[in-house]
C-alpha cells in the first residue's frame, strides 16, 4: 500500500503544480509552452539548415531524403514507372498463383478457431494479408490529415508551387518505399504463434548482420525503434489528435481553453477503445473507415473543382510558375521547393520506413511482390489525393488571404467557399482520417516499443495507454508546436532506416530479378 501511495503521489504531484500555473494561464498555453521547451532543441537539431542563399537554407535532413530517393530511382531504372502496371496486377490478384501452393506458409499455424487479437492473421488460412489488403492496412496510416492539413499548409507558406515538388517528391518516393517494404518481408520475425513482426528494426538488425556489420545494425534498429515511437506519438498521434480537435470546435463553435482538453479526452477513450483489442479489431475498423471517407473527401474535392472547371487550367499554371518562381513567400524558389519536399514527406511516409512495419504482415514468398504493391502508395496518397487538395486550395483562392486560417482550417475554408455546408462533412471526414490514422500508427509504435523492451503482455498494455494520453496532449497543444515536433520525429527516423536501406539495396535487387523471373516463367 505504501508503494501504491508513493506512485500516486508520484504521479499526481506534477499535476498539482500544472494546474497551480494553469490558473495563471490557460490549460492550452501552459500544455505548449512546456512542450515546446522541451522539445525545441531535437527539432533545431534535424532541421538544422544548409545554407543556399543569404536568405534561405535547405534542412539537411531533407536533402538526404532527396538524395537517397534520387539514388534509389536511378539504381532500379525507375522502378517507380516500370513497376506500376505490375502493381496493380499484383494487387487485383494476376499473380496469386505464384504464391500457392505453400508459398504463404509461415510457421506456427494455427489451429482454425484459435484467435489471437495481436495479430491481423486469418487463423487456420497461410499466412497473413493479402496484397490488396496490405496496401490499405499501410494507406489507412498515410491517407489523412497530411493530405488535408499539410498541402493547406505548403501551399500557405511556400505558394501554389509548392504543388509540384510534392508531386514529384511523391513519385521519387515510390521507389524508397519499394525498397524498405521488399527488406521488410524479406527479414520479418514470425513467432511461434504466427504473429508478424517486421519493419525497420528488423532488416537494420538482421539484414546488415548478414552482411557483416552486426554492430552498426544494431544501434541503426534501437534508433529507428526510438524514433518511431516519437513518431507514433507526434506525426502519428498528436498532429492527427490537433488537428481533428481544431477543426470540430471551430466547426461547434466551441472557445475557451479547456475544449482541446475535452475533445483529447474524448478521443483518447475512442482510441483505446479499438487499440487495445488488438490489431484484428484496427484491420476491422480501418478496412471500413478509410475507403469511405476517402471517397466521400476525394467526390466533394471533384465537385468544387467541377463548379470553377474554368480555372483549372490557371490553377495549372499558377502551380507550374510558382513552382520557379524566383520571388516567393517562403524565399522564391527553394524555399517553394523545399515546403513541397518537407510536406510530402510528411504526408507519404517514403524513406520513412513505417510503412514496413504494415507490409511485412503480407501472405507471399517473394518479397519483391509486396515492395512492388507500395509504389502505389506514395502515387495514391500524394500525387492522387494531395493534387486534388492543392487544385481546391488554389482554384478557390482561399490561402491568398488565409489571415489567421492555418492547416485544415484553410481546406474547410475553400471547400465552403464553394459548398457551403461541407465542412460539417469535412469535418468529420478529418475526425475519421484522424481516429484511422492514430490507430495504425499505434501499431507501428507498438512494435518499436515490443522490439526495445520485449513483447510481453505488459509492455503492450503500458505501450496503449501511454498512446492515449499523448492524444489527448496533442488536442490541448497549438498547431505550431505540433506540427515542428511532429516533422522531426517522422525525419529522424529516415535517418537510420535510409542508411540501412542503401547498404541493402542488392538484396532488394535479389528479391527483385527472383520475383521477375517467376513471373515470366508463369507466363511461358
Amino acid at each position: 500500500m505504501k508503494k501504491f501511495l508513493l506512485s500516486l503521489f508520484t504521479i499526481l504531484a506534477p499535476v498539482f503544480l500544472f494546474a497551480q500555473e494553469a490558473q495563471q494561464k490557460s490549460i492550452d498555453e501552459v500544455i505548449n509552452e512546456k512542450f515546446g521547451n522541451a522539445t525545441g532543441w531535437f527539432v533545431e537539431l534535424i532541421f538544422a539548415q544548409i545554407p543556399v542563399t543569404d536568405e534561405v537554407g535547405i534542412p539537411w535532413v531533407v536533402i538526404m531524403l532527396l538524395g537517397f530517393a534520387t539514388f534509389f530511382t536511378i539504381y532500379f531504372k525507375f522502378i517507380n514507372i516500370s513497376g506500376f502496371s505490375t502493381a496493380l496486377n499484383v494487387v487485383r490478384g494476376k499473380y496469386d498463383e505464384l504464391d500457392h501452393p505453400q508459398a504463404g506458409v509461415l510457421k506456427g499455424d494455427l489451429t482454425p478457431g484459435a484467435d489471437i487479437p495481436e495479430t491481423i492473421r486469418v487463423e487456420g488460412e497461410e499466412g497473413e494479408v493479402s496484397h490488396f489488403q496490405a496496401l490499405t492496412a499501410a494507406l489507412s496510416g498515410t491517407v489523412g490529415l497530411g493530405n488535408i492539413a499539410g498541402v493547406a499548409i505548403a501551399i500557405t507558406i511556400g505558394g501554389p508551387g509548392a504543388t509540384l515538388w510534392m508531386i514529384i517528391a511523391g513519385l521519387l518516393g515510390m521507389t524508397s518505399k519499394f525498397a524498405e517494404c521488399t527488406l521488410g518481408v524479406k527479414y520479418r520475425d514470425v513467432d511461434e504463434h504466427g504473429t508478424v513482426f517486421g519493419g525497420p528494426m528488423y532488416y537494420l538488425k538482421k539484414g546488415l548482420s548478414e552482411r557483416g556489420a552486426a554492430g552498426l545494425g544494431k544501434v541503426l534498429a534501437v534508433l529507428f525503434a526510438i524514433f518511431c515511437i516519437g513518431g507514433s506519438f507526434g506525426g502519428g498521434n498528436m498532429f492527427q489528435s490537433n488537428q481533428a480537435a481544431i477543426i470540430f470546435n471551430d466547426t461547434a463553435g466551441f472557445t475557451g481553453g479547456a475544449s482541446g482538453l475535452i475533445f483529447g479526452i474524448v478521443m483518447a477513450v475512442c482510441v483505446g477503445f479499438v487499440i487495445i483489442g488488438g490489431l484484428k479489431r484496427i484491420a476491422a475498423v480501418t478496412e471500413k473507415v478509410v475507403p469511405f471517407m476517402v471517397g466521400i473527401y476525394l467526390l466533394a474535392a471533384l465537385v468544387v473543382i467541377g463548379m470553377n472547371f474554368t480555372e483549372i487550367i490557371p490553377a495549372f499554371g499558377k502551380i507550374w510558375n510558382g513552382a520557379f518562381a524566383p520571388m516567393g513567400v517562403a524565399g522564391g524558389f527553394v524555399g517553394v521547393l523545399v515546403q513541397g519536399f518537407r510536406r510530402a514527406a510528411f504526408s507519404n511516409e517514403a524513406g520513412v520506413g513505417s510503412a514496413a512495419i504494415a507490409h511485412s504482415a503480407v501472405k507471399t514468398k517473394y518479397p519483391a511482390s509486396e515492395g512492388i504493391v507500395s509504389l502505389l502508395e506514395p502515387f495514391i496518397d500524394t500525387v492522387v489525393v494531395c493534387t486534388i487538395t492543392a487544385l481546391v486550395i488554389v482554384i478557390t483562392g482561399n490561402y491568398l488571404d488565409a489571415g489567421a486560417a492555418s492547416g485544415v482550417q484553410l481546406t474547410s475554408d475553400a471547400f465552403a467557399s464553394a459548398i457551403p455546408w461541407f465542412p460539417y462533412v469535412l469535418t468529420g471526414a478529418v475526425i475519421l482520417f484522424a481516429f484511422s490514422t492514430m490507430i495504425s500508427w499505434s501499431y507501428y509504435g507498438l512494435q518499436s516499443w515490443l522490439f526495445l523492451f520485449g513483447r510481453s503482455e505488459r509492455n503492450v498494455m503500458t505501450y496503449k495507454i501511454v498512446f492515449c494520453l499523448f492524444t489527448v496532449l496533442g488536442a490541448s497543444i497549438s498547431l505550431g508546436a505540433v506540427t515542428d515536433f511532429s516533422d522531426a520525429m517522422i525525419f529522424a527516423m529516415a535517418i537510420p532506416n535510409l542508411i540501412g536501406v542503401s547498404l541493402l539495396l542488392p538484396k532488394v535487387k535479389e528479391e527483385l530479378v527472383k520475383y521477375r523471373d517467376a513471373i515470366k516463367a508463369s507466363k511461358s
